[in-house]
């Protein structure tokens, strides 16, 4: 499972070290890929299929499927860490990610995220105020069967 946030320096070149703890969760090939919110998703190669979980079933007449698809798919790659768990997040994902510096890697149980710090902070102190809110309305989609 993987929880938790580490902080992180990106070189130039975009390469990190990835946290010891996650290596463990998701070995040494991941994909990383575009995900919401202006981050990147990391997941391993295991989780994948369960991370587009509701779209590879759909009619691909269904433009939703299709878009969330080439959102995911489109964006993919996959990505060996070095013995010290080192990469480089590639030029397309940092110039998504708005990358500058410092990263936030963040465990969200099956996958993992990676926020520019600036951006992460800003997010997560919004997240904090609204908080009550978002957990009463993710309540409010359970109880109706979304």
């Amino acid at each position: 499972m993987l929880i938790g946030q580490f902080l992180i320096k990106a070189g130039s070149s975009g390469r990190i070290a990835f946290p010891k703890r996650f290596r463990g969760e998701l070995g040494d090939r991941i994909i990383v890929t575009r995900g919401f919110e202006g981050a990147i998703m990391v997941v391993s190669e295991k989780n994948w299929k369960a991370l587009l979980e509701g779209t590879e079933d759909k009619p691909f007449l269904l433009s939703r499927a299709r878009d969330t698809q080439r959102y995911l798919l489109g964006g993919a790659t996959v990505v060996d860490l070095d013995s010290q768990g080192r990469f480089v997040i590639p030029e397309y994902l940092r110039e998504f990610a708005q990358i500058t510096g410092e990263v936030v890697a963040i465990g969200l149980y099956r996958y993992a995220e990676i926020w520019d710090k600036k951006r992460w902070d800003v997010y997560q102190k919004n997240a904090e105020k609204n908080i009550a809110s978002i957990a009463e309305g993710l309540i409010e989609n359970i109880g109706n069967g979304k």
